[in-house]
Parts: C-alpha cells; structure tokens; sequence
C-alpha cells in the first residue's frame, strides 16, 4: 500500500547566516527526474554542518536554508529513471542534493544515486551517519595505499572519523599519528588500540611534533584544523610530502614559507568528499559502500552521544560544538523521541 505524502512538512530552519534555528512547517519540494523522496528518521549534527551554517562554505547558502548533509529513512517516492525506481521503498542512507533542501525535515528530495539502500542489518542511527565519515575514511585509505604511503598522520583525530580512521589503519597495516587536543581525547583513542598521539595543547607539542616526524616520517598529512596547525604541519613534515586540508575547525587562515613546498617537494592538496566520489567510477562507489556496509557494525561504527527531537537542536548544538568527540547527536524524525529503530 502506497504512503499517502503531505503536502507540507516540519523542517528545521535557519534564516540567515549565524542565525538561530526555528521549526517551521514548510511544502515538500518537488520531485524531478533521478530523485527520490526520503521519508527522514535520523540525520547527525556533522561539523560540515556547522561550517554551512556559520555560512563558511565557499558556495553560500541561499535562505531560508533547511540544514542537514546526510542522515536515514525510507524512500517513499521515486521520479523518473531506473534508479529511482529500483530504489523506491528501500530503508536507505542518504546525502542531501544542492538546491534541495537538506537533512534536518520529515522529507528530503535528494538524487538517487546519493542513497545507499541498507537492507535490515543496519539500524537507522548507524545508517544516519553511513556517508560522509565512512566515505572519507575509506578514501583516506586507499588514497594512502595507492600512494604507497607507509606512515599517515590525522588531526582532529578523537572525533568519529579520527576513530574509524584509526581502525581501518590497523586493519590494512598502515601506521597512523594521531593529533589531539586534551588527554581525554588520548585516552578515548588509546580505547580503540592508537599508539602514536600527540596532544596539540601541551608545552612541548611542537617537539614532540618535530620528533615524531623525523622518527616515523609521514608522507600523507589529513589536516582538519587549518590556521597555525598547518603551518607546523608543512614546517615540520619529511621531503616530499603531501599536507591534505579536509576542514578548517580552526576558522584560522594559514601562513607558511612557500620555500618548503618548492626546495623540499611538498604538496598541499584539498580533499573534498563530493569532489573526489564524482571523479571514482560507479563500480568503485559501489565497491566502497559495499566495504562501509560490511564494516558499519565494527571499524566504520559510530558512537552516539544523544538522539534529540527537532525542537531541540539549538541546545543540541551547543552540546555537540563543546564536545565534539564525544559522539553523534541524532535528529529524530519520528513521532516517537528517543526511539532507537
């Protein structure tokens, strides 16, 4: 039996850069050729999200804006197209479409090929966060593998992807340095088997920076904070070196000595997951959430710190940017709050 859609449905709202969240009842977009329409029940609050909403994204959002890059729920509608079709009733994860509306409503009109059916196995509060963390940790592998990099180093690295980095490290034998920011954060790591971490916050980080470097030599550096950690991070980094910005949690600009990139053949290359899965081949996507559905449970699994009602996300928001790396706060989007479907 078909599920009747309304026409309206809540959403989460910002209406301008910066600005307070508000719950408004807003239509369902239209659905167009290769979309779908998924029935929400979880999306995590993810640091990109943070940065969309302060508005610090290269492309800026238009407003009103309905937050949300990626979460879980049911496709209940299907456009035109075979994928779409093949599609339709499936309990999937899914990443939001540009222009669409994002994942903090009822309902998100999203492309097909950004939803990942995840059969029975999966529960939607590990499905919510499937996507972008799982994504960019795999890629982060098999970029180090392809490059034939013995030794990588993350910052950043007590947060969900810090952790399944960590694990699928191990998994495929490859050493991994871990920058942190407190000794809780340590300890948090040294729970999942990391060896090799550094605490940014202490007197002699920057020595023990530059030993770690000499002794373990890094070629592939994952940067997450930006600002004066990249400058050390290129400073102190072995003859040809790559240096990979992924995010700016710093929301600091960087400045170093452009010598170091042109006598000692460095690199600085920006990963951005939509950027590198649109220059992969459909059947290495599919390889790779493949590996991520096989790995959900284990390696690739999320912790969650809370699941909310969408009525309390500004609190909720608080929460996560004071504590990061505690864990994923889950929107719920069900009728039934802090259920665990």
């Amino acid at each position: 039996m078909k599920e009747e859609i309304p026409k309206k449905m809540k959403a989460i709202i910002q209406k301008e850069t910066s600005g307070a969240l508000y719950i408004e009842y807003v239509d369902i977009p239209p659905i167009g050729k290769g979309e779908v329409l998924v029935k929400m029940e979880r999306s995590p609050i993810n640091p990109s999200d943070l940065s969309m909403l302060k508005g610090s994204y290269a492309e800026k959002p238009k407003y009103p804006l309905i937050p949300g890059i990626e979460g879980s729920g049911t496709v209940v509608k299907a456009g035109k197209g075979l994928i779409p079709k093949i599609r339709f009733g499936k309990r999937v994860s899914c990443t939001s479409t540009h222009g669409k509306g994002g994942s903090w409503a009822e309902y998100m009109v999203t492309s097909a090929m950004n939803v990942i059916p995840i059969g029975n196995k999966i529960d939607f509060n590990q499905a919510a966060s499937l996507i972008v963390n799982p994504l960019t940790a795999n890629a982060f592998i098999d970029i180090a593998k392809s490059g034939n990099h013995k030794c990588i180093m993350n910052n950043a690295a007590a947060g969900a992807l810090g952790k399944m980095l960590q694990r699928l490290a191990d998994k495929e034998k490859i050493n991994l340095i871990n920058i942190v920011r407190d000794d809780d954060q340590i300890n948090s790591l040294k729970k999942i088997g990391a060896k090799n971490i550094l605490n940014s916050s202490r007197i002699n980080y920057l020595k023990d920076l530059k030993i770690i470097m000499e002794e373990m030599k890094p070629t592939l550096i994952f940067d997450a904070v930006g600002g004066e950690q990249t400058k050390y991070l290129v400073e102190y980094s072995p003859f040809g070196s790559i240096i990979m910005p992924y995010s700016n949690l710093s929301e600091n600009n960087s400045t170093f000595d452009p010598r170091l990139i042109l006598q000692m053949d460095k690199k600085i290359i920006g990963f951005f997951l939509g950027n590198y899965t649109s220059k992969q081949n459909i059947f290495k996507l599919i390889k790779s959430t493949k590996k991520i559905q096989k790995y959900i449970n284990q390696e690739l699994s999320t912790d969650i710190a809370n699941v909310i009602h969408p009525k309390d996300i500004n609190n909720a928001l608080e929460l996560y940017i004071s504590n990061m790396s505690s864990g994923k706060i889950l929107i719920d989007f069900t009728t039934t709050e802090n259920s665990n479907k």
